[in-house]
């Protein structure tokens, strides 16, 4: 019969880039104990990377040696893991979309399970629990509009729109304007007038 580590390693090669390994998953190969002991030692030796208590994942093989996978991967995985969503910060969108220069130095997701962080080899991937609406319509130009007005604020979501107007084609103004009323105040009342004039 092949070592327990063996099957783990052949298991994580066959899941796509960042998927996280978990013990739960791997339940089908031995007692909980016995796969918590593999995982932490596969860590050890550098074949797998601990990315958080219990979480643990695949090093992307390269020319050069190993590299962590990407946080948009790890994301990603972790969404289809936990059934969460998982989208983009705020400033990742508005830099995205023009909205701002600033290119964000952490890597922010939101999320709709719990608040954590997550290592990725030198790198620290924040997941912050957010609200249902900054969630809403993912992988879409849409709400990468939402969540950069979101995190621009008030205050300057006036001159985002203005900027925006140009960019965004009927169907993401209406697909925006169908979430009005999960929105703050502040935000309806600007996509309001958006819809208005466009």
């Amino acid at each position: 019969m092949q070592p327990l580590a063996e099957r783990i390693l052949e298991y994580a090669a066959a899941s796509s880039e960042g998927t996280p390994i978990v013990a739960r998953e791997l339940l089908h190969f031995g007692t909980r104990a016995a796969i918590d002991q593999a995982l932490s030692r596969l860590a050890q030796r550098g074949a797998l990377l601990r990315a958080g208590r219990g979480i643990y994942v695949l090093p992307v093989a390269t020319r050069f040696g190993q590299r962590a996978p990407s946080a948009e991967r790890m994301a990603e995985g972790l969404a289809r893991q936990r059934l969460e969503t998982i989208v983009p910060h705020g400033a990742a969108a508005a830099n995205a979309l023009g909205l701002t220069t600033q290119v964000p130095v952490r890597e922010v997701y939101l999320t709709s399970g719990r608040s954590r962080r997550l290592k990725l080899g030198a790198r620290t991937v924040e997941f912050r629990h957010a609200p249902v609406w900054q969630l809403m319509f993912p992988g879409s130009v849409a709400g990468e509009v939402l969540r950069a007005l979101a995190w621009l604020g008030p205050e300057n979501v006036a001159g985002a729109i203005a900027k925006l107007r140009a960019k965004l084609n009927p169907a993401a103004l209406s697909e925006i304007a169908s979430a009005r009323a999960c929105m703050p105040t502040w935000m309806a009342q600007q996509i309001s007038a958006l819809m208005a004039n466009g």
